[in-house]
C-alpha cells in the first residue's frame, strides 16, 4: 500500500516541467512586462535607452571630450 519514494519523484517531475514552462515564457509575460503592450515595452526601453546616452554623454563632458566612441 506504501508509494515509497514515487511520490516525491513525481513532485520533482513536477517542479522540472513548470520550471521549463516558465522559461518558454514571451518576454509579455515576465516581470516588468506583465501587462504591457508590445509598443509600450519598445517605448520604455527606448527612453531608458536614451537616458543612459545622455548620462553617459554627460559623463564625457565633464571627462574632457567625447571619449570612448563616436558623436553624431
Amino acid at each position: 500500500m506504501t508509494r515509497g519514494n514515487q511520490r516525491d519523484k513525481a513532485r520533482e517531475k513536477a517542479q522540472k516541467k513548470q520550471a521549463e514552462q516558465q522559461k518558454k515564457k514571451d518576454a509579455g509575460q515576465k516581470g516588468a512586462n506583465k501587462g504591457t503592450s508590445l509598443e509600450e515595452r519598445r517605448e520604455r526601453d527606448a527612453q531608458v535607452m536614451r537616458e543612459k546616452q545622455a548620462k553617459k554623454a554627460a559623463a564625457a563632458e565633464a571627462a574632457g571630450g567625447a571619449v570612448g566612441g563616436a558623436s553624431k
